[in-house]
């Protein structure tokens, strides 16, 4: 299918067709069939605003960093519908858990939610649940029940009384919403008093009660290997606080939770009555995030600017877009989401940068992999885990792989249904690179800078073809490899995640571990028209493993492009802890 953007002028001409829509409109897409042999018109709206008399809008404006459903539909800017998933969640249940990475959209989702319990009709004017609620008896419609959103992601978690008093404020804001002045909900503790409004305002509205609890593990990760003694007196006051939910149950409409990880040892989500996690269903796979579908219709004009901007043509920009910031699966099934905060930034700044990043990887995530079994290497080829280690997160478990899947560094990427395991890599290029720059320090005895100086000198080498040049300033690089005390790589394994640090910060095509019909090889990079194939052998000579890769002819799937191939035997010394020697050969 291919297609053409139209200007408004088109919209003059076709309104009289149109007439009936209500939104503004901002861009249009031509769609030609082979099928048909003809055009069909697809009106791309973001809707908001509306325009009864039929007013042409300008592109809308990109929601970044707002997380209130009311400001982005009362202030024009655009918005990607999800509010057929809160229809659904009405339909399937009443207390669900959602974990997903940060800057998914979870808070938005959560504004979202507030404002179809309050009631508030005016701002769902043409999305998905305004028809879902519009076919419910009259006395049903549109219902303005309490509701109670408790944001964890402001508040000093590492004090003694933090989370206290962050959850001490949210009862009185509750209280000063709904009760007159010096009005309140008694009790000698928080849970007495929280469970005690949550009865009055069930008997002041005639209506169950709503509870929306934002980022619910931001005052457990904060202290996550930092300050054990205030994650453990956090982890109590959550369980004696949310634990009255239980109680109250036959008060509530309806719960719902969202947070990064899931801490299996948190009793808030034992202790809830039928408290469904729909972090890993498949319906759910599109709650947060960007799907394809509606990146094509609610971001055809945007992608057609950045396009613009860059010089390429509007399918580039799609694969591009693809490459660096789609790829997250939460799921078994096939649906994948871009990330939206990274999305828009590109729309925002005309520019595919890393955003996601932005703020570092946390020193803990870090700490987490260097305690493991695993190197980076394996994130890249795929690592497996089962759904129960992916649901629940332990902190006193080595394995680092559900704490990364939850956090977003790994995501699904396949699923094994005879042993249900899940299979997990980098989701795309933004996080594989991200990802790499920031361990370069904490692998190399050199700072960032000096690591992107150095990349550079790399990036010439290879371009011109020079490959004794590479693999010196290669030796040099790994003479700065830092090891724990009294230890020493142990594999050819170890001497890899090296490497692919080092090969991922040249932003080359760099493939680990790549199959071929007999055998497999350890690394390969394509730079344009060269390729490199890497084949490493611990206290062995240069020579044999340059000839295993003739003796598996990993070479020969490249003979038919035409591209120049350097194969390179390397050889590492264990008492060394480096290369030894290399041999090259070029076909």
């Amino acid at each position: 299918m291919d297609y053409v953007s139209v200007g408004t002028s088109f919209f003059q001409r076709i309104w009289s067709v149109t007439g009936n829509l209500t939104g503004e409109v901002s861009s249009c897409v031509l769609c030609y069939t082979e099928a048909n042999k003809g055009v069909s018109v697809q009106i791309v709206r973001h809707p908001g605003a509306t325009s009864g008399d039929g007013r042409i809008s300008d592109m809308a404006k990109l929601p970044i960093g707002i997380q209130s459903f009311e400001n982005i539909r009362h202030d024009g800017y655009l918005y990607v519908d999800k509010t057929m998933y809160i229809q659904k969640l009405l339909e399937d249940g009443k207390v669900y858990f959602l974990s997903r990475p940060r800057r998914f959209g979870k808070s938005l989702l959560l504004s979202t939610m507030e404002a179809y319990f309050r009631g508030q009709k005016e701002l769902f004017q043409g999305l998905s649940i305004e028809k879902s609620e519009n076919q419910k008896p009259e006395e049903e419609r549109w219902i303005s029940y309490p509701v109670m959103t408790f944001s964890l992601s402001g508040g000093d978690y590492q004090s003694p009384m933090g989370l206290e008093d962050t959850l001490a404020s949210c009862l009185e804001n509750f209280e000063n919403r709904y009760f007159a002045k010096g009005e309140k909900a008694y009790g000698k503790t928080l849970p007495v008093r929280f469970g005690n409004l949550i009865e009055m305002l069930y008997l002041k509205s005639g209506h169950q009660v709503v509870v929306l609890v934002d980022e619910y593990d931001k005052p457990l990760l904060e202290n996550l290997s930092v300050n054990t003694q205030q994650e453990e007196r956090n982890r109590s006051l959550f369980k004696s606080f949310f634990s009255v939910l239980k109680d109250k149950d036959q008060y509530l409409k309806f719960v719902f939770i969202t947070g990064v990880t899931k801490f299996s040892k948190v009793s808030i989500f034992s202790d809830l009555n039928q408290l469904r996690d729909i972090s890993l269903s498949e319906e759910y796979a599109g709650i947060c995030g960007i799907t394809e579908e509606e990146l094509t219709r609610t971001c055809f004009e945007e992608t057609e600017k950045l396009a613009g901007k860059t010089g390429w043509s509007h399918d580039e920009c799609r694969d591009r877009l693809r490459e660096m910031y789609n790829g997250y699966r939460f799921s078994s099934g096939e649906r994948k989401v871009y990330n939206p905060f990274s999305l828009l930034n590109a729309f925002a700044d005309g520019r595919f940068g890393s955003y996601w990043f932005s703020t570092g990887t946390p020193t803990f995530l870090i700490q987490k992999l260097q305690a493991s079994r695993f190197r980076p290497v394996d994130f890249a080829g795929g690592v497996r885990a089962t759904e129960h280690a992916l649901e629940n997160y332990r902190a006193d478990i080595p394995d680092p792989v559900p704490l990364f899947y939850q956090t977003g560094y790994l995501t699904i990427t396949g699923y094994d249904a005879r042993f249900r395991q899940y299979i997990l890599a980098f989701p795309n290029r933004e996080v594989r690179d991200g990802f790499v720059e920031s361990i370069y320090p904490y692998y190399f005895n050199q700072s960032e800078s000096y690591g992107a100086f150095e990349t550079d000198r790399f990036i010439y080498d290879l371009d011109h073809g020079d490959v004794d040049g590479f693999m010196t300033r290669l030796q040099s690089l790994l003479a700065s490899v830092n090891y724990p005390e009294g230890t020493a790589p142990y594999s050819e394994h170890d001497f890899q995640s090296s490497l692919f640090i080092i090969f991922s910060m040249l932003g080359q095509v760099v493939r680990t571990e790549v199959h071929t019909a007999i055998g497999r090889i350890d690394c390969e990079i394509e730079d344009g028209n060269l390729v490199y194939l890497f084949e490493f052998k611990v206290d062995k000579s240069a020579d044999e493993a340059l000839a295993q890769i003739d003796e598996r002819k990993y070479a020969q799937r490249f003979r038919a492009s035409g591209k120049t191939v350097y194969k390179i035997g390397a050889a590492f010394s264990m008492a060394d802890r480096n290369l030894s020697g290399w041999n090259t050969e070029k076909e």
